[in-house]
């Protein structure tokens, strides 16, 4: 059978490739038009440079984070000469009692702060997204005894927990990695939660009922179908916990159940300058500085996102 001639063939169907690099472009120009999204992604990169770069800056300043120098402490171990022993040498001052250079103590504790923070992040988001994606998608026995846990685990003090623990977890454990683990352990029931509930709605949804009558199996639509959908929450949960677990793990240290001395971190050293708070507030204001300016980062850079990928929001925050 001939063609009608006078038919237009059918618009050809855009390839998946092009469709997601146009999304990537709709939200690049939703972020680029947002200044306070711009100036998280700013803070962001800087910090994630700072951690990277933390060996050689200190070695720029010419001093590391463990040489002590007690020249730069007067008779009572208080740091000498103006805001806090800042000179040309300490660039930030140096802590008192030890001598050792802040400014490499902050740039190193970057390091610390933001790999535990990244690291629970991404634990946390891999369990929960796991988790609650297969407790939304099979429902039945499986998702109310995974409700139940969630529950528990939300409501459970995990501060008391973590301190126990870190008074009868060995010595042989890394520190880093032992705040990894129960910060993963209690964040992730929080995105489970979250995409749980997102699954249970896209489950009726038109494409996946289709899937389903087609004979689509179960991970091809958890894999082809749920997962992609769920991506942008994900990406915007992922986001804005960073400086939630940043800021747990600054507590934990402050409570001397953190990274332990001389490793440094911003909740350690911010913990080490309540005593001396009156005497030489300097001490604070740098690591105290720094642990603001970086969850302030994260947080602006995840509400952006977040408005980037939800049209009713878009424009609210220029």
């Amino acid at each position: 059978m001939s063609a009608d001639p006078h038919l237009a063939p059918p618009a050809p169907t855009r390839p998946p490739r092009q469709a997601r690099s146009t999304t990537a472009r709709h939200l690049w120009h939703h972020l680029a038009a947002d200044r306070w999204a711009l100036g998280g992604a700013g803070g962001v990169a800087f910090f994630l440079l700072v951690a990277a770069a933390a060996p050689l800056l200190s070695a720029i300043a010419g001093q590391g984070p463990y040489t002590y120098d007690l020249d730069a402490l007067s008779d009572s171990g208080a740091p000498k000469g103006f805001g806090g022993g800042i000179s040309a040498e300490h660039w930030f001052g140096v802590e008192p009692m030890t001598g050792r250079d802040l400014f490499a103590i902050v740039v190193h504790g970057a390091r610390t702060s933001i790999l535990v923070g990244a690291g629970a992040t991404t634990v946390s988001v891999l369990l929960g997204v796991i988790v609650g994606l297969t407790a939304g998608f099979y429902g039945g026995w499986y998702d109310r005894i995974v409700t139940r846990i969630i529950d528990v685990l939300l409501g459970f003090p995990y501060l008391i927990f973590v301190i126990a623990l870190g008074a009868i977890a060995p010595t042989s454990l890394p520190k880093p990695l032992l705040l990894v683990g129960v910060l993963a352990i209690f964040g992730w029931p929080s995105i489970a939660r979250v995409v749980r509930g997102q699954t249970l709605a896209l489950k009726q949804r038109t494409f996946v009922v289709a899937s389903v009558a087609l004979g689509a199996g179960g991970w091809h639509l958890l894999r082809r179908q749920l997962l992609p959908n769920l991506s942008a929450t994900i990406i915007v949960y992922a986001t804005i916990m960073i400086p939630s677990m940043i800021g747990a793990e600054a507590a934990l240290s402050f409570l001397g159940v953190g990274v332990p001395p001389p490793t440094p971190a911003w909740g350690r050293s911010i913990g080490d300058a309540i005593g001396w708070v009156q005497t030489d507030p300097m001490f604070l204001v740098f690591p105290g500085g720094a642990l603001f300016l970086a969850t302030l980062s994260f947080n602006l850079l995840g509400d952006g996102l977040r408005d980037a990928f939800d049209p009713k929001t878009r424009g609210l925050r220029r």
